[in-house]
C-alpha cells in the first residue's frame, strides 16, 4: 500500500500534467492557476486511499480523483466571488487576479471539466459513479444556498447548521470515498460504510475549518481570519454563542450581527471576545471530537484487514491534528 505522502505526490504530479489544448486559453488560465496554487487535495487523496483499501494500483485512477479536485476548486472559485475574498491560500482569488466575469466563466468551465474528467473511469462503474457524482454535486449547491440564507435569519438551530455543512462540506468527501470503493469493486455494504466514515470526517473537517477561521494563523490557514465573523455566516460557533450568552453578551453579540457600517477588525476582535468569555472555542473542539470518534465506527465496519485501515485512519487523524 501507498502512504499519504506518496498518493499526495502522485495527486500533484498529476494535477501538473494534466493538459489544456483548448482555446481559449484565457478561459483556462484560471483553471491551471487554481489548481496549481496548492491545498492539501483531501478529496482525491482520500478517494484514492479508500480505493488502496482493496487494489494495489490507486494511480489507476487518478483522473477521477482529480475530478473531484477540478470540482472541489470550482466551488471555492465561485464561493470566493460570493463572499468577496480576497485571497486564497495566501494568493489572490481569481476575482482579484482577473476579474468576476472572468471568474464565473472560468468557474463554469471547470465544472464541465470536473464531469468530463470523472467520465475517465471504468466503464462499467460510470453509471454508479456517475449517479453519486451528480447527486453529490445538487447537494452542495443546496447547501451553499443554505449557507446564503442562513447570514439573513437569527433563527438558525444547530441541527440545521448541521445540516448545512453535512450537504455543503461532508458529502463530497463521502463521495470521494465510495467513489474510490466502487471503482475498487468494494461491496455495496463497504461502500455505504465509507461514504458514511467520510461523512463523519466532513462533519468534524467542516467544524474545525470554522474554528479556525476565527482561531487560526492566517499564515498557515491560507486565507484572513474573522471572514465568519464579518459575514455574519452562521457557524456552529455564532449560533452555540447566542444560546449560551448571558443577557449583555447576546445584546453585544447582535449589535455586531446588526450593524451596516463598522470597522472589520474591530467587529471580529469583538466577536471572538465573546467566544473566549463564553468557551465557545472548547465547546466547538468537543463538538469535533465527537464526530471524528464517530467516523472510527463506520471505519471498523469494513471489511478488510485492520491493517490496511492503518493509513487511512492515520491521514484523517492528521486531518484532524490528532495522534490517533
Amino acid at each position: 500500500m501507498l502512504t499519504s505522502k506518496e498518493i499526495l505526490t502522485k495527486v500533484n504530479e498529476f494535477i501538473e500534467q494534466l493538459p489544456y489544448d483548448r482555446q481559449p486559453q484565457s478561459l483556462y488560465e484560471p483553471v491551471k492557476y487554481v489548481l496549481s496554487i496548492g491545498g492539501k487535495r483531501v478529496r482525491p487523496v482520500l478517494m484514492l486511499l479508500a480505493y488502496n483499501l482493496y487494489k494495489e494500483d490507486p494511480e489507476r485512477i487518478l483522473m477521477p480523483a482529480c475530478a473531484l479536485e477540478t470540482y472541489h476548486n470550482y466551488t471555492l472559485l465561485h464561493d470566493d466571488l460570493m463572499d468577496n475574498a480576497d485571497v486564497r491560500r495566501g494568493l489572490p482569488t481569481v476575482h482579484r487576479k482577473w476579474d468576476a466575469n472572468t471568474a464565473i466563466l472560468s468557474g463554469d468551465s471547470m465544472l464541465v471539466l470536473a464531469y468530463h474528467r470523472m467520465l475517465q473511469c471504468d466503464a462499467d462503474k460510470q453509471p454508479e459513479v456517475m449517479r453519486l457524482f451528480t447527486e453529490t454535486a445538487l447537494e452542495i449547491g443546496e447547501g451553499q444556498q443554505y449557507d446564503m440564507e442562513f447570514e439573513n435569519r437569527d433563527d438558525v438551530t444547530e441541527e440545521e447548521y448541521i445540516e448545512m455543512i453535512r450537504l455543503k462540506t461532508s458529502v463530497l468527501l463521502a463521495c470521494a470515498m465510495k467513489i474510490g470503493g466502487i471503482l475498487a469493486g468494494a461491496s455495496a455494504e463497504d461502500a455505504d460504510n465509507l461514504y458514511k466514515f467520510g461523512e463523519q470526517v466532513g462533519l468534524a473537517f467542516q467544524l474545525q475549518d470554522d474554528l479556525l477561521d476565527v482561531y487560526g494563523d492566517p499564515k498557515v490557514f491560507g486565507k484572513a481570519v474573522g471572514g465568519d465573523i464579518t459575514c455574519n455566516k452562521k457557524t456552529y460557533m455564532l449560533i452555540n454563542a447566542f444560546q449560551r450568552a448571558n443577557s449583555e453578551q447576546r445584546a453585544e453579540l447582535q449589535r455586531w450581527v446588526s450593524a451596516k457600517d463598522f470597522d472589520r477588525q474591530e467587529k471580529v476582535a469583538a466577536v471572538t471576545e465573546i467566544y473566549n468569555q463564553i468557551g465557545i472555542r472548547q465547546i466547538c473542539e468537543e463538538k469535533i471530537n465527537y464526530y471524528f470518534e464517530e467516523s472510527k465506527k463506520y471505519l471498523a465496519k469494513i471489511n478488510v484487514a485492520d491493517e490496511r485501515k492503518q493509513t487511512l485512519l492515520q491521514y484523517t487523524a492528521e486531518m484532524m491534528k490528532r495522534e490517533s
